[in-house]
């Protein structure tokens, strides 16, 4: 069930979870707690008994708390069954230095391939941008913390060790 309280991004975001997961056939619909999309590489509806193959969610959903300089910023996060993200996507950002921060596609890049257990450190795993240190840090963090959050409540106890 969704939350009364909860900030919308984006209400059918299939193409980002493609471009998160090009491998999957199906998604499905925002639901479980912690709120989540699961991926599937074999559609559930023709073999109801197919694994996920990752799990996306927003981290708005995960910690709205998690405010840049502006406001929130809304990232969708991929994460494979074992803890590593498939990738992020910045959807939506109010950051006056966004457009150099946060929105280059480069930032949303470097995440790909971390896993739960990385640091996210700004300046030392992530890239720093001068005049835009609270986007970034915020956004970091909103990307470590969320994950770590879903990993630990939905992935299997050897991917969170």
């Amino acid at each position: 069930m969704l939350a009364a309280g909860r900030i919308y991004t984006n209400p059918n975001p299939q193409a980002e979870l493609k471009q998160l997961f090009p491998a999957a056939t199906a998604f499905s619909p925002l639901a479980g707690d912690p709120l989540h999309f699961k991926a599937y590489g074999v559609d559930p509806k023709t073999n109801p008994s197919a694994q996920p193959i990752g799990i996306a969610f927003w981290t708005t959903d995960l910690v709205p708390e998690e405010h840049g300089y502006h406001g929130p910023i809304h990232i969708l996060v991929g994460m494979n069954m074992t803890g590593v993200l498939t990738g992020v996507v910045v959807a939506y950002d109010s950051e006056p230095y966004g457009y150099f921060s946060v929105e280059p596609p480069k930032f949303a890049a470097q995440f790909k391939g971390k896993t739960i257990h990385d640091p996210f450190r700004v300046g030392g795993d992530v890239d720093a941008v001068s005049r835009a240190s609270i986007s970034i840090n915020s956004a970091a963090r909103a990307i470590r913390d969320s994950s770590r959050m879903v990993a630990k409540a939905l992935l299997p106890a050897q991917a969170v060790k």
